[in-house]
């Protein structure tokens, strides 16, 4: 664990320099970020938006995000995130290995961060041109760990050497009537959890 902090602090302090010179990123609702395991899930419509918000909160406050399987698979930057914490998600197909690792980090009391659309979106539609919808991983990683979800919202125009508000929503626990949730309840979880994400934009304004 100490390592992994220490390889994340590395690759924030190298980084930091260049995103708070060209792409500034400030959290707004930082008194929301829980001290225990969270479970933070943001839109996303930019490949820097992990970044920005690992940035966004600060050295100190460790997040684990979950990347796609294809960043992890590249020489050297691969490794690097690994080192850093940061684990894999094999998109398109469900992936018991990544539900695993991310709950076992939510018990263990860490952050982990993803992204309940699971790929980037812009004015709801994803890259492919379909409509977006929230997938139900998330819900059911809280719902089966007890962990809060820590909604946030990260705009997707950023401009360059001028300041990106990222607002942090209040944690929240997900309710379910079943004992670990049904299908259903999952995607009601989900599409609740994209409501708060997206009602948090008019104050990042």
């Amino acid at each position: 664990m100490r390592s992994i902090y220490r390889v994340y602090s590395i690759l924030w302090t190298i980084i930091w320099p260049f995103f708070s010179l060209c792409h500034p990123c400030r959290a707004i609702g930082k008194e929301n970020l829980p001290q225990g395991g969270a479970l933070f899930c943001a839109n996303h419509s930019c490949l820097n938006d992990p970044v920005c918000l690992v940035m966004a909160v600060g050295r100190k406050y460790q997040l684990r995000p979950m990347a796609k399987s294809e960043f992890m698979n590249i020489p050297v930057l691969g490794w690097l995130l690994k080192k850093a914490g940061v684990f894999a998600v094999d998109r398109g197909k469900s992936d018991v290995t990544a539900i695993k690792t991310a709950i076992k980090y939510l018990k263990s009391g860490e952050k982990v961060l993803l992204f309940p659309e699971g790929t980037r979106v812009k004015g709801g539609v994803d890259k492919h041109g379909h409509e977006s919808e929230a997938k139900s991983g998330a819900a059911m990683l809280a719902v089966r760990t007890g962990a809060p979800i820590v909604p946030v919202y990260i705009p997707e125009k950023k401009k360059w050497f001028r300041f990106t508000n990222i607002v942090i929503g209040e944690p929240y626990y997900p309710h379910v009537e079943s004992k670990k949730g049904t299908a259903e309840e999952y995607k009601e979880i989900a599409e609740e959890l994209m409501e708060r994400i997206h009602a948090l934009g008019a104050k990042a304004a």
